[in-house]
């Protein structure tokens, strides 16, 4: 009498949001870790910080509370329009950093993970992403 036991119909649904949840919970974290050791910095630690990067104090303190992984997108977004993100950091490390810096505090991720989940950035992310400009003038240059 070798019962399996039954595994509920709902359970793969639930498991998903608790995946959700639980990557929610570690974004926070880990953007809060980082405004707040930003936070333990002196201004002036903070305004040499933020010199050496070539960004303002409050663009820096922005961009630290957004966290780490607010710019995640781009490597996908670059990938769909067949930059070479590696080849561009290497050729040109101030573009990269400037894509990087707008897609961090861009305000249309929602849309922008939507069109990469459904293969049509390549047709609407000049609609919406603050990269737009640079990204056009990328593909022109390897045509």
């Amino acid at each position: 009498m070798n019962k399996q036991p039954t595994v509920h119909p709902d359970y793969d649904s639930l498991q998903l949001i608790f995946h959700s949840i639980a990557q929610w919970v570690t974004n926070y974290r880990e953007a809060r870790g980082s405004c707040n050791d930003l936070a333990n910095c002196s201004a002036d630690e903070v305004a040499s910080i933020a010199r050496d990067l070539g960004v303002a104090p409050r663009e820096l303190t922005m961009l630290a509370r957004k966290g780490p992984k607010s710019a995640d997108l781009l490597q996908k977004l670059l990938t769909e329009l067949g930059i070479d993100a590696k080849a561009l950091a290497d050729d040109d490390p101030l573009v990269m950093r400037d894509l990087q810096r707008l897609c961090a505090v861009c305000t249309d991720k929602r849309q922008c993970r939507f069109d990469l989940a459904n293969g049509i950035m390549a047709d609407n992310f000049r609609d919406y992403c603050p990269n737009s400009f640079t990204l056009e003038a990328l593909l022109q240059a390897r045509h």
